[in-house]
């Protein structure tokens, strides 16, 4: 893999950071705003071993490559799949709409030396909002995406690691089930409109900035925006959601060009200490971390996690498995990852986590490899 391919991968794998991040938040009042400031830090001790064959081509999360970055194994102090983050945000109501905004500056904790400064900052949230009970809400500006939100806040990797791929964690992050499980929910600049709550009903439909197929240099944004919509609906214990893409990509002289589409539907359910979710991923073009990534290919993206709560102590074991047809030879044909975790909550804001995990690539022609991990450390929200 290239020096540029491996950097557009750690681009990408920056996770989601969960609006749950400032819950714990101190508030200010001045005038019109509260202004709330919170954020994330956490860290990672992770042990990676990589076995199997190495004829798996494309973003294979198990081969050596990627898995334990070029090497048999791999050990990284780093960010889990979220990273360290200050979120700032502010709410008012001005001539009776309700105004706010997020302004959101991310950073890793692994470095690749220990003299040069980990300059890796990203702005991943930089959007204002303006709406009303009876209206609804209008977003404008930076965001993450509607088509895998549901998905990825509800793992439970994402207070830990997940599948522990070296070439993303090295500066970056993890990747808990993206590419083996569902694809990354991507951050786009946006118009999005939300409906105004209909009891446990929620829609919301937006207008995404355009963008290249990741990786791909044989696919390009052309002028339509990418479109996307999502629905959920909250009852008793649990949540329903389906979700929506579509963008179309331009070609080349000596490719042609493809229109990405994908549905997804899914659900999480709370019974006594229990916990469960499903979420399947259908469409073509999705991308095996991104969008486009692995052009017009059909795609499935499946993951089951299990939960139970004891006092403080969560444990769960999470399956995901990433498919795509039409491979041959070395062609990637699978992502699968499972992951049992233990979720330990010292205090409200600081929780201890201990994982083991098993991730394996698969080619059309049936070689396998495999990346097998541990992760100990925790996180704190505040």
């Amino acid at each position: 893999m290239s020096i540029t391919s491996a950097r557009q991968l750690r681009l990408a794998a920056l996770p989601l950071l969960l609006a749950a991040g400032a819950t714990q938040a101190a508030d200010f009042k001045a005038g019109d705003w509260t202004l709330s400031v919170g954020g994330i830090v956490n860290a990672y001790y992770t042990s990676v071993s990589c076995s199997g064959s190495q004829a798996v081509t494309g973003l294979a999360l198990g081969a050596e490559g990627l898995g334990c970055g070029g090497k048999s194994g791999a050990t990284t102090i780093g960010n889990g799949l979220l990273p360290n983050a200050l979120i700032t945000s502010v709410k008012g109501k001005q001539d009776g709409l309700d105004i706010g905004a997020t302004l959101m500056i991310g950073a890793a904790v692994s470095s690749s030396d220990s003299i040069g400064n980990n300059n890796n900052v990203d702005v991943r949230q930089g959007f204002f909002t303006i709406g009303s009970a009876s209206a609804g809400t209008v977003k404008l500006g930076r965001d993450y995406g509607l088509f895998g939100a549901n998905a990825i806040l509800s793992d439970m990797t994402l207070l830990g690691v997940g599948a522990p791929v070296q070439a993303t964690q090295g500066n970056r992050v993890t990747l808990g089930h993206i590419g083996a499980g569902y694809s990354y929910l991507g951050h786009y600049g946006q118009i999005a409109y939300a409906l105004p709550a209909m009891g446990g009903l929620s829609l919301s439909v937006a207008a995404m900035s355009p963008v290249n197929a990741f990786a791909n240099a044989d696919a390009t944004a052309g002028r339509s925006p990418q479109l996307q919509a999502q629905a959920s609906y909250a009852l008793g214990g649990g949540k329903l959601w389906a979700a929506a893409k579509s963008q179309p990509f331009k070609g080349t002289a000596t490719k042609a060009g493809f229109t990405m589409s994908g549905v997804e539907v899914g659900g999480s359910a709370a019974i006594g200490n229990f916990g469960l979710l499903a979420n399947l991923q259908k469409g073509k073009g999705l991308g095996v971390l991104a969008d486009g990534d692995n052009g017009d290919q059909k795609q499935t993206n499946w993951v089951l996690q299990g939960t139970v709560t004891l006092d403080k102590l969560k444990l769960g074991l999470s399956v995901g498995e990433t498919r795509l047809d039409g491979g041959t030879g070395t062609d990637l044909k699978k992502n699968a990852n499972t992951t049992l975790g233990a979720y330990y909550s010292l205090t409200k804001s600081v929780t201890l986590v201990g994982e083991l995990s098993s991730t394996s690539s698969k080619s059309a022609a049936g070689n396998t490899a495999k990346l097998s991990g541990v992760a100990l450390g925790g996180i704190l929200f505040f």
